[in-house]
């Protein structure tokens, strides 16, 4: 008989594929450098991170069918090697002073690593903790989030040290090396397991898990009304955390009269609140349920946005980004557990893939909205109003969503017991 993986393990696995994937986040480190070596343009750097996230979620939905046909530990080997290569592949670059391989390497390949490193051990957590599925989440994501804390000020010693190619190459090899060794150990959990000692927990009445409420293909979720709301509610959510982190710096100074060196304080706590937002929130969705975590998500932006243009207190302004920042963390760490609650964990992995091109679509929609409604405006104010009201429409999706689950949920009910009737008839 195999023995069973721990599966606290394969939680610390899908935190070293996430703290490697997630130095994407450390990509404002490189752009100063590489202007300053090859006089490229901000617009011309700054288009390599774009090209990377847009890659991140095409690749997370055509390559999630990959990871259930072939199993978490093959995808992330191959992730490894796509975003291995895509690293060291743009020290490559570097060396022969070419932007266009910068963005083949880092935007296309890196992207791709990203997408499908992204989603491997997440869905593999979900199946391996089904009592805490925010909790085990919430963890790799929260990898995810903390990632460029760790990875930035790395990346700046070596780049003083040693110069931007061989950063590149030492960077992508240490990532490629621990990807490589988390993925080894990543493994679905076996048929019908369930953690140790909860079978008899369960039977005594003391705790109750939950089913899904339903177990579908990727194919039939797309096909379905709430699959569409879930994807419109994350597009809207990232939308508008992505256009407060892109903006951020230059609003604090304009409203809260904040200087340049505070303002950038400001956005380094911002990392910590992103990332602590992802395993806080998450969690809490383990107690009060992923739809009323999304209600709350939205509930709490749309007040803080209505707020923030009348915000001129340095102190209530963090705060107010602060919560935008933690609400956006904690709708990546949310999704995919939210996915198991409504789709089961069948294909979850391809489900969460198609789910993720909202992030590709808001990378690029929730920065331009940001900068073209400061361009006509001379201010932020109808930006800020302009997103509230998008998230006035999340939190309408989000409460048609719970009525959907709630009339799905009797469906339910009434079929089990039309079964049972039967049963008892004949």
């Amino acid at each position: 008989m195999e023995k069973v993986k721990n599966r606290w393990l394969i939680a610390a696995s899908a935190v070293g594929i996430h703290i490697s994937i997630g130095s994407v986040y450390a990509w404002s480190v490189y752009t100063k450098p590489l202007i300053e070596k090859f006089g490229w343009e901000l617009a011309d750097t700054q288009f390599t991170f774009s090209l990377a996230i847009f890659f991140l979620g095409i690749s997370a939905a055509f390559l999630g069918h990959y990871l259930e046909k072939k199993g978490p530990r093959k995808s992330g080997l191959l992730a490894a090697i796509f975003f291995g290569v895509g690293i060291i592949g743009s020290g490559v670059a570097i060396h022969l002073e070419s932007l266009y391989l910068l963005y083949i390497f880092y935007g296309v390949f890196g992207g791709v690593g990203l997408g499908l490193g992204y989603i491997t051990p997440v869905s593999t957590l979900v199946k391996w903790f089904p009592d805490k599925r925010g909790l085990a989440t919430g963890l790799a994501i929260m990898g995810f989030g903390f990632a460029a804390l760790i990875s930035s000020p790395v990346i700046v010693y070596l780049i003083a040290a040693v110069g931007i190619a061989n950063a590149f190459f030492i960077m992508g090899s240490i990532y490629f090396i621990l990807i490589l060794i988390s993925s080894l150990y990543l493994a679905p959990p076996p048929k019908d397991w369930l953690p140790e000692g909860f079978k008899e927990i369960t039977k005594t009445g003391k705790k109750v898990l939950k089913s899904d409420l339903s177990q579908l293909t990727a194919n039939e979720a797309v096909k379905t009304k709430r699959f569409w709301y879930l994807w419109l509610m994350l597009f809207i959510n990232i939308s508008c955390g992505i256009a407060i982190i892109s903006v951020a710096s230059p609003m604090a100074q304009e409203y809260a009269g904040m200087g340049v060196v505070a303002a950038a304080t400001m956005v380094g706590f911002m990392g910590l609140f992103n990332g602590a937002g992802r395993i806080g929130w998450a969690t809490l969705s383990d107690f009060i349920g992923r739809p009323l975590m999304f209600a709350l998500f939205f509930s709490i932006q749309i007040i803080a946005f209505f707020l923030l243009p009348s915000a001129g207190n340095a102190l209530i302004f963090q705060v107010l980004i602060f919560l935008i920042l933690s609400c956006y963390g904690g709708g990546f760490s949310t999704v995919p557990a939210y996915i198991g609650d409504m789709f089961g964990t069948k294909e979850l992995g391809a489900i969460h893939g198609y789910i993720l091109t909202a992030w590709a679509a808001a990378g690029m929609a929730g920065p331009l909205f940001a900068a073209w409604g400061r361009s006509i405006s001379n201010s932020y104010n109808g930006t800020l109003y302009f997103f509230a009201t998008l998230l006035v429409i999340a939190l309408f999706l989000s409460v048609l969503t719970i009525l959907e689950i709630r009339k799905l949920k009797k469906r339910k009910v009434a079929i089990h017991a039309k079964k049972q009737t039967k049963a008892i008839l004949s």
